[in-house]
């Protein structure tokens, strides 16, 4: 348990120290202040207080439900956790460069309404991250784009909207593919795990998962592939979806819809917002956060299920082979069984 809260702690320290875009960003303070921004994508640190300190308060957009709690207990900047931004009118946007090209174009057809012909246009990232295609990204809708700076191996880029961007529609975005073992429709949205079919380790969960009853959580829903097959094999359980990304949720909601079933779904870092115990956790937990691998969400997972499931409930997890899952569950519940094992990733099991 203290390994557990340790890690957690840690999470939200992250956020404190300036990453490398952020340092090249503060170098351009007297250009990025000359106007309130709402800024969006890649959030990882405390760079819209740096804003606030240095000219008009930005607003903040984003899609990570972990960086919303952050800054609202930072108190200085209140953000909007979503899949998309209010309406509310902005006088300049500034996107930082998320990992998956396909979410930036989202993030710049949801954000772009909101300003005038005119407006300035940022967009920031790493080198390795997909920066450098900024001018392609902004062509739509800017006529010049200009690389303002690049340091500590990142880049700015500006531009000015040159036209009224074209209204956003969330439809517009959604992607389908067809689950045909279960007789189900996927729906997805960009910048999501497993977006354009279904991915091996899930199908090997899916392959290996037994009969399942009474209240179930699907952790770190994605796209919500799991629960919604679950639903459809099981239509007894009461299902429960939780992720931290709200692309995600939206997904899930979306694929539930879709298919004529039903569950809670809901924004969760890790276990938080849970309550009450489950008959079964079941899930292929995220390993990125952003551009880094980030184990620390599973590993937190691994060691506070126990405490979730009522007596006989169980975990089940799929992950990749190599990692040392086995011994995290073992140390929690005091056994681990492996359902099955390929040369990629291996089921896991434990009971309370």
């Amino acid at each position: 348990m203290y390994n557990a809260v340790f890690k957690n702690i840690q999470e939200h320290k992250m956020y404190e120290a300036l990453t490398s875009v952020s340092e090249m960003l503060s170098r351009n303070l007297d250009t990025l202040c000359q106007q309130p921004l709402l800024v969006c994508g890649l959030l990882e640190d405390n760079m819209p207080v740096l804003l606030a300190d240095n000219g008009p308060a930005p607003r903040v957009f984003t899609t990570d439900f972990r960086y919303a709690q952050w800054l609202n207990d930072n108190g200085r900047i209140t953000p909007e956790f979503g899949s998309a931004p209010s309406v509310q009118p902005t006088q300049g946007l500034l996107l930082l460069m998320p990992k998956a090209k396909a979410e930036a174009q989202y993030l710049l057809a949801a954000c772009l309404p909101l300003l005038a012909p005119g407006a300035p246009v940022f967009i920031a990232g790493d080198n390795k991250g997909g920066v450098k295609s900024a001018p392609k990204l902004l062509s739509p809708y800017c006529k010049q784009v200009n690389k303002l700076d690049s340091a500590r191996r990142a880049s700015l880029y500006q531009a000015e909207l040159s036209r009224p961007a074209p209204a956003f529609h969330l439809n517009d975005w959604i992607s389908r593919y067809p689950l045909e073992q279960e007789d189900l429709t996927i729906c997805t949205l960009p910048g999501i795990f497993s977006a354009e079919h279904l991915d091996a380790g899930t199908q090997m969960l899916l392959n290996e998962t037994t009969r399942l009853s009474g209240r179930v959580l699907d952790f770190g829903c994605g796209a919500g592939v799991i629960g919604s097959s679950l639903l459809k094999r099981y239509p007894d359980i009461e299902l429960e979806q939780i992720d931290i990304n709200a692309l995600a949720l939206e997904a899930s909601r979306l694929t539930l819809a879709e298919n004529g079933l039903q569950a809670k779904v809901y924004p969760s870092d890790g276990l938080n917002e849970v309550q009450g115990y489950f008959d079964c956790i079941i899930s292929n937990p995220p390993f990125h956060a952003g551009l880094k691998t980030f184990y620390s969400t599973t590993e937190t997972l691994l060691c506070e299920a126990k405490r979730y499931l009522r007596p006989g409930g169980s975990l089940w997890l799929v992950a990749n082979a190599f990692l040392p899952y086995a011994e995290l569950i073992e140390q929690s519940f005091g056994h681990c069984e492996t359902i099955a094992a390929n040369g990629r990733f291996k089921i896991y099991r434990a009971q309370a």
